[in-house]
Parts: structure tokens; C-alpha cells; sequence
């Protein structure tokens, strides 16, 4: 079966033969996939009306376990943006009432963001629709190629996400 980056790559051997184009038949097809998911999270939670960084942050506190609250520090470790735009977000679903502001009891200037009910069921429900979405992508592997290929991408992606700061 030949795909789009099989033309690509040949097109390159044809007109750069000088080059090693070899990285372009894994990391365009990455990349295409990539897009791919990106069109099929967006409708995962469309469907469940929030947008990608807000199923980021609810399931970053769902994650956490009961009682489904994190301080903003924690939130901005595990999303990887910055303060002020993290501030922004929590404010925005504070203000739909999926999360809400406690005080911290450890800490008398620090709050929590914790999970209200309703964004708990948001975060589920599009969770739910996001994994009914990338069964569909994987349908064609069977169970043991997904599991050689998440560890081949794992050994791709863990340097990244090992990279301190």
C-alpha cells in the first residue's frame, strides 16, 4: 500500500539524490498523523463543548484523584504553559463552573483549583469520545504492532520529556 509521504520521499530521491531522505518516511508520517489526531481531539471535545486546553486542564485535575484539585503550579508542570496564560484558563472555566478557587490550607496566599461536578462530567465524557476517536485511528494494527509501535515512539519522545526545565 503506498500513502502520500511514499510519493513525497520519492519525488526527493528523484530531484535530491545527493541527501538521505530516510527521516522523511517516519517523521512525515508522524507528523501527518499527528494533524490527524489533532482534527479528531477537536471533535472528541466539541462534542462535549470545550476546546483542547480546557479538556487539558480538567483532565490534568481528573488525573489527580479525588479530590480532583491542584495548586496553579502543579497545573502549569503538567500542561506546560506559562503562568499568565494559565491564570487566564482557570479564570474562563471558573467563569462555565467546571473548576473552582479554594484557599490553601497550607499555604495562606496560594489557592487550589479544584474540579466542580459538572467539569468532572465534561472531563469524562470527552475522554470517553476522544478514546472512541483513536480506536478508530488504530483499528488497522492489531494489539501487538500498538504496543511495538507505542514503544518505539516512546523511545523517540522519552529525551523529550526527560529534558530538565
Amino acid at each position: 500500500m503506498e500513502d502520500e509521504v511514499d510519493r513525497l520521499v520519492a519525488a526527493w530521491r528523484r530531484e535530491r539524490p545527493d541527501l538521505d531522505v530516510e527521516p522523511l518516511e517516519v517523521l512525515s508520517r508522524v507528523s501527518r498523523l499527528a494533524r490527524h489526531l489533532d482534527r479528531a481531539r477537536r471533535l472528541a471535545f466539541a462534542e462535549h463543548q470545550l476546546e483542547p486546553w480546557e479538556f487539558d486542564v480538567l483532565t490534568a485535575l481528573r488525573r489527580a484523584g479525588t479530590p480532583y484539585q491542584l495548586s496553579p503550579g502543579q497545573l502549569l508542570t503538567q500542561t506546560l504553559v506559562t503562568s499568565g496564560t494559565m491564570t487566564n484558563r482557570i479564570d474562563r472555566l471558573a467563569h462555565k463552573s467546571l473548576v473552582e478557587r479554594l484557599p490553601d490550607p497550607s499555604d495562606r496566599r496560594g489557592v487550589l483549583v479544584r474540579l466542580t461536578a459538572e467539569g468532572r462530567d465534561r472531563a469524562d465524557q470527552a475522554l470517553a469520545g476522544l478514546l472512541d476517536q483513536e480506536r478508530a485511528i488504530l483499528a488497522e494494527l492489531s494489539r501487538a504492532q500498538r504496543g511495538e509501535l507505542a514503544g518505539l515512539l516512546r523511545q523517540l519522545t522519552a529525551p523529550f520529556d526527560n529534558i530538565p526545565g
